[in-house]
């Protein structure tokens, strides 16, 4: 949270082995402590080598004239409980959108 009592939230993604390719945002939400990102990544990554990646997705307030702030959230095999069981799901379910919320780490 910024001075003002908000942030400005947005999420990065980044798919490992893929360099500029493998990044991609959302827009910023201004102004929220509760932002909804209904927007869509996607990658062409064959289903077998998905097991061994870690998708970082991560959630950052936006600052204006100085670094931005980390918020967190990482989904993966390196990932820990709910975050862990939700990429597991993922990859059980090929083809099939699976939607989670999940509590940021800050």
């Amino acid at each position: 949270m910024d001075a003002n009592g908000y942030s400005d939230p947005y999420v990065k993604c980044l798919k490992p082995d893929m360099g500029k390719k493998g990044k991609c945002k959302t827009q910023i939400k201004k102004r929220t402590l509760n932002p909804e990102f209904n927007e869509e990544f996607s990658f062409d990554i064959k289903h077998s080598e998905l097991a061994k990646k870690t998708l970082d997705i991560s959630v950052w307030d936006y600052d204006i004239g100085k670094s931005n702030d980390y918020i967190g959230c990482q989904l993966g095999i390196t990932a820990k409980g709910e975050r862990l069981k939700h990429w597991y799901e993922c990859l059980k379910n090929k083809d099939k959108k699976i939607e989670h919320w999940h509590t940021l780490v800050i």
